[in-house]
This record gives C-alpha cells, structure tokens and sequence, in this order.
C-alpha cells in the first residue's frame, strides 16, 4: 500500500481510535473517521490476541490486500483504522475481503454495487 493511503503517526491512530465510529466483524474491526484530507487512508494494526510475531504479519498483509481492491470504490476524505482479531490469522484471502468488504459496506463509505 503506498505511502499516502496509509496513517502512519501514533496520534492518527489515536484520533481515529478515539473520534471514530466503529464496525465489528468476527474477523477484523473498523475504526472510520470522516478526514478534511483528499483522499482515504487506511492504518492496518494486529495485536498480541492475534498470535506470534508470525500470525500478526500474516493477519496485517491480508488486511493490507483485502483493502487494496476496495480503495478505487471507497468514499474519499476518510482515515480508516483496521484491527485484526484473532481468527484472521487462519483466514483466507477472500474471507479477509469479504469482511472488509461488509463492513465498509455497513459503514456506508463503499457503494453496495461495487464489488472491487
């Protein structure tokens, strides 16, 4: 994912975390905050409840290609913050978008006629 869709700093993460509305799915959650940016970005975190160092890189870089199709569709001016749960380790590559995919759905930043 290239630099400028992504959030980078602690205290973006913070900000969305904190101000965000949030989307539960059984395999990822959704942080969403609407941004005075021009485009999307996206922040991909994995905690110890996930796994090893192992299992949480592989959870993050399913979140990091699930979203990557989806980006084209997504409603701009908006930071989204993705945290794995644990059952995304052992996920597939089109269950971890499907998920992503239902909960930008539910969040309404992604038209339900787009399937990326």
């Amino acid at each position: 994912m290239k630099r400028h869709f992504r959030l980078t700093r602690t205290a973006d993460f913070q900000r969305v975390r904190r101000l965000g509305s949030t989307y539960a799915h059984p395999l990822v959650v959704l942080y969403a905050l609407k941004s005075d940016q021009p485009g999307v970005r996206v922040g991909v975190t994995a905690g110890l409840a996930v796994g090893n160092a192992v299992r949480r890189n592989r959870a993050k870089r399913l979140l990091r290609a699930g979203i990557l199709p989806l980006l084209p569709g997504l409603a701009p001016g908006c930071d989204l913050m993705l945290i794995a749960r644990a059952p995304l380790a052992h996920a597939s590559q089109p269950e971890a978008r499907q998920a992503l995919s239902s909960l930008l759905k539910r969040a309404g930043l992604l038209s339900s006629t787009y399937d990326g």
